[in-house]
């Protein structure tokens, strides 16, 4: 890129997706207009709201003392989510880019502390953080976003490790409204696969340019309202249990589908052969599990063989738990 566009670009843009989001949206826009590190461009990109979001956005800007450049997306019919943060962010024009939902709360040196994560490592391409869980009103739940998701040690050294993928390939742990990135990250990561939602297809992109990063701080507070897009819940035994006891769906299904998606654009945009492999194993087991038979007793072989290859310890969101859930989940 010649130097006078570089110097040319914003520093940060926000890419903020809203739909029927006004009731808590000027609490959000107040957070991220407050930054200690102002963003100088913020694209807004409403899916086709009906609760006069794009109202509460255009007052809330209006009214704030310091205002960065101001783009408006207003989406007829909605495109969904992922679709309405592709269509954000290719909008943007900064080096680095912060997406933000249209419900939480950002910490007031948010954008500070991600961009002294990116200026000290020239390598980091996207960086994802814990968050603080609040409820409607805004009262902390006296739990973090990694503790909600079990996140663990180990996960986060292998994020840190030379092999982030190894992370990903069990469980998405980037949590999209905590995520900056840097703009060159969109050379390989657009457009979004449809069977990807956005955060995790970035995280992947970024792991597999070796440029995942993740700061254990929590930068937001993450609001909990029962009708949040993707919420999450305390990990007490009484859940997990739960949870192994749900009737399986299409999940795996869709896990499968995902993986086979990306292997396919690996090999297409020429990575190396092993990645491929590693991909199309993720999918090939996500497939297997898919396809366990209804009758539990049946099952057992299969699980058993697929565990005894460690197909589990390197594939499985929850490991031996993976293994348990799918011996007595109902099919």
């Amino acid at each position: 890129m010649p130097a006078a566009e570089s110097a040319a670009r914003p520093i940060f843009s926000v890419a903020l997706c809203t739909h029927n989001g006004g009731r808590f949206l000027a609490t959000q826009l107040a957070s991220i207009l407050s930054q200690s590190t102002a963003p100088a461009e913020l694209i807004v990109s409403d899916d086709d709201s009906s609760d006069g979001t794009v109202a509460v956005a255009r007052g809330g800007i209006e009214g704030a003392n310091a205002r960065p450049v101001v783009r408006w997306i207003e989406n007829r019919p909605a495109l969904g989510v992922t679709k309405n943060f592709e269509g954000a962010i290719t909008a943007t024009t900064g080096e680095l880019i912060a997406l933000s939902d249209q419900d939480d709360v950002w910490h007031p040196d948010k954008l500070a502390r991600a961009a002294a994560v990116f200026a000290a490592d020239a390598a980091a391409l996207l960086l994802f953080t814990d968050a603080r869980l609040v409820d409607g009103d805004g009262a902390p739940l006296d739990l973090g976003l990694f503790e909600s998701l079990g996140v663990t040690e180990s996960e986060l050294r292998t994020i840190a490790s030379s092999d982030p993928l190894a992370a990903l390939l069990r469980r998405n742990l980037a949590t999209g409204a905590t995520v900056v990135f840097r703009r060159e990250l969109l050379e390989t990561a657009l457009p979004f696969p449809d069977s990807w939602v956005h955060d995790e297809w970035l995280a992947v992109m970024a792991a597999l340019r070796g440029g995942l990063r993740v700061l254990r701080e929590q930068t937001v507070d993450y609001r909990q309202h029962g009708r949040n897009e993707i919420g999450v819940n305390e990990p007490t035994l009484r859940y997990r249990v739960g949870r192994m006891l749900q009737p399986r769906g299409d999940r795996n299904e869709k896990l499968a589908r995902k993986f086979a998606d990306l292997a396919d654009w690996a090999q297409a945009s020429g990575q190396q052969a092993e990645l491929v492999a590693r991909l199309r194993a993720k999918a090939d087991f996500e497939r297997a599990r898919a396809g366990l038979p209804g009758i539990r007793l049946a099952r057992i072989p299969r699980v058993v063989e697929l565990a005894l290859r460690g197909l589990y310890a390197r594939y499985a969101s929850q490991g031996w738990l993976d293994v348990m859930r799918d011996l007595v989940q109902q099919a």
